[in-house]
């Protein structure tokens, strides 16, 4: 397709794959049969699907693992992960195993606090902006007072709203920086109406304020949105054991082992390039937990990257030490989750995951979650300093290999036997079914 599409929202279903389908492939109708082979055959459930986002032609399915034993504060959770890379789901179940015989996991919620705010043009001086906004603040509560209401049921609302002055960094540009606590939801929507509404009270405020020029009165709002930066709503979670109990298969002295973990550690805390790999291990467990709970995982990731960085430098979201023959590890993360609203009632497979959890509270999720990341880490840690990534990914990733090359039952049985005693890499794979298929 060399011109633009007009009208593409406007089609069909059906006219939109055909379009896709004549458009991009030589055989559009083995194009069309493989988008409607993802199809759902419950006509309801698919067309739930399709209202989720626009211009849908099909599903993208994502493989939802288990993995169990996770022991957190002395309970133990079954945990559902929405992942397509190879080995994370076995590296988070191990790690939960190897834990939970040896305390488990201890997390805390230390924060819940959401952030939205105002930003806001505003030709005058610090002080007439700072009076006035005294005297409005409580009319920027009472007129969200309805928007409110059904929050303040549940225990939340709006904490607090401040002015900000940000013109040393951009002329003119002021803030209504405003708190909230939104309970079990995520409070995207709720966040963003409040903001609206004091947008439109700082308007008509300054339009109706006295000691305002004309030109001062034009305050000129550019935009009302939340923060996906929530450093005040973190949790942490932590394990530890006695050196000497870290002895296991692959780890043959505790105190060995304990000493490269915590230098693995440090640094990833010092440097960058190191610690971007780290953190995505983290990721890899949390993301999972976020996608399968039907939350936001963008959202997440970029509120724990910039919280990696909020001291000025990339660093480690975890820390390890050795205290008096004491390993300890733990990773502190913010996380902006919700067990009600959006796709956690809507989505079937949402609700489901939720129900193996056992419906937690959005705090308990938090929790949960910077549980799975912490385990995630452990487990690649762990490999790094003692047999290498390699070995236990390529292992998994093996399945990957024999299933892109159609082998056959007899041929996966051979190759799989084969490779339990060899090291597994793709050349070696494709080298091995190349010889099995001469024979």
């Amino acid at each position: 397709m060399n011109h633009a599409v007009s009208g593409f929202s406007k089609l069909g279903k059906e006219e939109k794959i055909r379009l896709i389908a004549q458009t991009y492939f030589t055989d559009a109708e083995k194009a069309e049969t493989l988008v409607k082979s993802y199809w759902n055959s419950d006509e309801k459930l698919q067309q739930l699907h399709d209202e989720f986002i626009e211009n849908t032609i099909t599903n993208f399915y994502l493989p939802l693992g288990i993995a169990p034993n996770f022991l957190i504060n002395e309970k133990f959770y079954t945990v559902p992960m929405a992942v397509e890379e190879s080995s994370v789901v076995a590296a988070a179940a191990k790690a939960a195993k190897f834990w939970s015989t040896r305390g488990g996991f201890k997390t805390t919620v230390v924060g819940t606090e959401k952030i939205g705010q105002v930003h806001f043009m505003f030709n005058g001086s610090h002080a007439k902006i700072q009076e006035f906004f005294n005297l409005i603040k409580p009319a920027l509560f009472s007129d969200t007072e309805s928007i409110t209401k059904n929050m303040q049921q549940r225990g939340g609302g709006i904490l607090d709203i401040e002015l900000r002055d940000k013109t040393d960094l951009l002329e003119n540009y002021f803030q209504l920086h405003a708190t909230f606590e939104t309970k079990d939801s995520m409070g995207a929507n709720f966040i963003n109406s409040c903001l609206e509404q004091f947008a439109s009270t700082l308007k008509s405020k300054a339009q109706q304020h006295s000691l305002f020029s004309e030109q001062e009165k034009d305050i000129k709002v550019v935009m009302s949105i939340l923060s996906n930066y929530v450093p005040n709503c973190v949790v942490r979670a932590e394990v530890s054991c006695p050196v000497a109990d870290l002895k296991e298969k692959n780890i043959d002295d505790g105190k060995v082992f304990a000493e490269n973990f915590v230098q693995a550690v440090n640094i990833a805390k010092v440097e960058p390039f190191r610690a971007v790999t780290h953190n995505k291990g983290i990721m890899n467990g949390i993301d999972a937990v976020v996608v399968a709970t039907g939350n936001d995982f963008r959202a997440v990731e970029a509120g724990v990257h910039a919280y990696a960085a909020k001291d000025g430098r990339y660093t480690s979201l975890s820390d390890a030490r050795i205290e008096n023959g004491i390993f300890y590890f733990s990773v502190e993360v913010p996380l902006a989750l919700g067990t009600v609203g959006g796709l956690t009632t809507l989505h079937p497979l949402v609700r489901f995951c939720h129900e193996v959890l056992e419906k937690p509270s959005a705090p308990e999720l938090m929790q949960i979650t910077a549980a799975v990341g912490l385990a995630q880490n452990f487990a690649a840690l762990r490999s790094l300093t003692t047999t290498g990534i390699q070995q236990g990914h390529m292992k998994m990733h093996l399945n990957n290999i024999i299933n892109q090359f159609n082998a056959a039952p007899a041929e996966r049985e051979a190759i799989t036997a084969h490779f339990k005693k060899n090291a597994v890499s793709h050349a070696a794979v494709v080298d091995f079914i190349s010889e099995l298929r001469k024979k």
